[in-house]
């Protein structure tokens, strides 16, 4: 009986944490900085970032000049990951803009990491 209780506490216990997970809004967003933005540390220093608030998604400079990528997790911390690509970026970097587009809700995350793409 002590075992059939357990393992019926934890599968409850595993049902109220699912609920509680499937209840975060899951987001993804493709974005581009512009400005002193190459050169600068500012892909390792945005995926530090990314990985710090548990996002996953990609970073890569383009030729124009910019960095552009995606990001996915749940809403706030995306919200505070467009926060720090608008005003923080690399210590070295200047940002003039910063674009944010393509903002969807996501069921499940497309991505298992946050990478830097060469």
């Amino acid at each position: 009986a002590l075992i059939c209780n357990t393992t019926v506490r934890a599968s409850m216990l595993l049902a109220y944490l699912w609920s509680l997970a499937s209840g975060v809004d899951l987001i993804s967003v493709d974005y581009e900085i512009f400005g002193r933005v190459q050169g600068v540390f500012f892909r390792k220093y945005t995926q530090a970032e990314g990985k710090k608030l548990g996002l996953v998604g990609w970073v890569q400079n383009t030729g124009a000049g910019t960095v552009q990528g995606q990001i996915q997790g749940p809403r706030s911390k995306v919200i505070e990951m467009q926060e720090w690509l608008k005003s923080t970026g690399s210590p070295k970097s200047h940002i003039t803009k910063a674009e944010f587009k393509n903002e969807n809700r996501v069921d499940s995350l497309e991505h298992s990491s946050f990478k830097i793409v060469k």
